[in-house]
């Protein structure tokens, strides 16, 4: 019976110590004194654990760093073979070579972007490709063609590289509101559709562009066209003298066999052989615009068409809205001269040829 009360009593006693367990035999006295001392003691316990932890984290850096220098290596001879050797035009390469700055020629001291001939190349391919349904992967002809338009791209590159260097001298821009001008004026003449969604799918469709591509491409033009104008003033200083003869009460037709480039019109007193409408893509944008703002028997002032100044007459405006009509020509001198003179003094290295 006392072995029975007893192993009771234990069971009790073991139950009771689960619930509270003991605290250490010996508690240490912290005191103002020993805090310092029992710190160091903690800490000092600790490190066992640390040390593996910051050695897990250097091998971490180091790994992490190692794979990234080594798909960066394996990404750039990626991109040099395919661009330098395969001359790939593909979408990878062109989201590439917008961000890293891959060379296609150099002038000078001054690098041609790569970027820049992708630019001008993949405009050409996706017409041909989607518009006119060329084969440049399977069909010998027109991989002979893509050849061809390689070529043309990487000239106009270069040779807008130059434009660029004589706009930087003579102090020439491009603003935003100019080329806005544009477009609107292409707008409402419907030449890539008036409303803004049709507008950018005849950009993506024809040209695989988008709206800001299209602003970029326009930037370039309107630059090029300032230049030739601004390496030519002999032209404008024709062209005012044959508005001065016009407003001191010349015949338009005399005016015209007198000064005229067009071959064509020039012994017709200027007239154009057809007739015109708003839509009409004999025509440039801005010749359209400033001959349907004449009335009958009125000349416009001197206007600049981008590569040429013109003078316009409205002789008649007919029932539909057809005009006959007629303009006096003068041609601006090329900026090849001026860019064949650069170039002998600053030859262009391309790192690409077909």
């Amino acid at each position: 019976m006392k072995k029975f009360v007893k192993r009771i009593k234990d069971k009790r006693a073991e139950r009771k110590a689960a619930k509270n367990p003991q605290t250490p035999k010996e508690v240490p006295n912290i005191s103002n004194a020993t805090v310092a001392e029992h710190r160091d003691e903690v800490l000092s316990s600790a490190r066992k654990y640390i040390y593996p932890l910051q050695h897990s984290k250097h091998k971490i850096v180091i790994i992490s760093t190692t794979l990234f220098i080594v798909t960066l290596v394996a990404l750039l001879s990626y991109c040099t073979i395919g661009l330098y050797k395969l001359h790939s035009n593909s979408s990878f390469l062109y989201r590439v070579t917008q961000v890293i700055p891959f060379p296609v020629a150099r002038i000078g001291g001054q690098f041609v972007a790569y970027e820049n001939y992708l630019f001008e190349l993949r405009r050409y391919t996706h017409y041909y490709e989607t518009q006119q349904k060329l084969d440049f992967q399977n069909n010998e002809l027109d991989k002979q063609q893509l050849d061809e338009f390689r070529k043309r791209a990487l000239e106009k590159v270069i040779d807008f590289a130059y434009v660029k260097q004589i706009a930087k001298e003579k102090n020439i821009t491009v603003s935003s509101a100019e080329v806005e001008e544009k477009i609107q004026l292409l707008r409402d003449q419907n030449r890539l559709g008036s409303a803004e969604q049709i507008f950018e799918d005849v950009l993506k469709d024809y040209f695989g562009w988008s709206r800001k591509d299209f602003e970029r491409y326009l930037n370039q033009e309107i630059l090029t066209q300032k230049v030739i104008a601004a390496n030519d003033p002999e032209t404008q200083t024709r062209a005012d003298q044959a508005l001065a003869e016009l407003k001191g009460g010349k015949d338009f037709d005399e005016v015209a066999k007198k000064y005229s480039d067009d071959v064509t019109s020039k012994n017709e007193g200027g007239e154009f052989g057809f007739t015109i409408d708003k839509n009409n893509r004999d025509l440039t944008p801005e010749a359209t615009s400033a001959l349907f703002k004449l009335k009958a028997g009125e000349h416009s002032e001197v206007i600049n068409t981008g590569y040429s100044l013109e003078i316009f007459k409205m002789i008649d405006l007919k029932d539909g809205g057809k005009a006959q009509a007629a303009h006096i020509l003068f041609n601006f001198k090329e900026v090849d001269g001026k860019i064949n003179d650069m170039k002998s003094t600053q030859a262009a290295r391309a790192y690409v040829s077909f």
